[in-house]
């Protein structure tokens, strides 16, 4: 008897490894699904400078292209990487997008002065994926200069990531969208989604995701509102 439940505890053990093995896999899959969409728009925005002769541009996109992806792929296997290397990461994405879209929008980056950036850690490009749909799907439609708003907070002790624009909003959005477009997009939510499922179940966290259109009392727009629990040690 002692022995059969040395064997079944052994195997239970293992089938839990095996499972968190997969969960992580799962992870890492759904990060780089959204790559390959990121380097097309990038490499694109690269052939637009050079069919227009602007070779300073070009390289210069290149080379701020080059650093992000290999900040990126540096933390690549990391499920949750520090608050201070995640907010590097999207301002170098956001400077990016802005010389691709030029005189499109403006950005700011507000953090609480409360939330030790270099302790507290935050899932990896979580956050990147829902700046990229207010640019491409809200700000450069407009006709004059947008304005996107990335505020991270301290509430209820949790980490409260607000994305705010003053785009088109997303009913007119949907309206002009193409059918690759809306494909993308559910893709992008989509995986949106199963990664937060998969890190609540892995880690036993509780991370939360909202979207909504601002109302009639407010300008156009969107508003996304991501929830992070505190952690103060590095998982994943």
């Amino acid at each position: 008897l002692v022995v059969l439940l040395i064997l079944l505890g052994l195997f239970v053990r293992s089938l839990l490894s095996i499972t968190t093995r997969n969960k992580k896999i799962a992870l890492q899959s759904l990060r780089r699904e959204m790559n390959p969409h990121f380097i097309f728009n990038s490499l694109n925005s690269v052939n637009q400078f050079i069919s227009q002769n602007n070779e300073l541009e070009a390289n210069k996109y290149l080379t701020s292209y080059s650093n992000l992806m290999r900040n990126i792929m540096e933390n690549s296997s990391k499920d949750f990487i520090p608050l201070s290397k995640e907010v590097e990461l999207l301002k170098k994405y956001l400077d990016l997008e802005q010389m691709r879209f030029k005189d499109k929008f403006d950005y700011t980056i507000a953090v609480d002065e409360h939330l030790d950036q270099d302790a507290l850690y935050v899932p990896n490009m979580l956050i990147q994926p829902n700046l990229e749909n207010a640019i491409w799907h809200g700000l450069r439609y407009l006709d004059t200069v947008g304005l996107l708003q990335l505020t991270i907070a301290l509430k209820d002790g949790k980490i409260l990531v607000t994305i705010n624009d003053n785009g088109i909003g997303l009913q007119k959005s949907e309206e002009l969208k193409t059918r690759n477009q809306k494909a993308h997009d559910s893709l992008g939510l989509k995986n949106t989604q199963q990664r937060i499922a998969l890190l609540n179940k892995l880690y036993r966290t509780t991370i939360t995701f909202g979207i909504r259109e601002k109302t009639e009392t407010e300008a156009s727009g969107t508003v996304v509102e991501l929830v992070f629990p505190l952690l103060d040690k590095p998982v994943g």
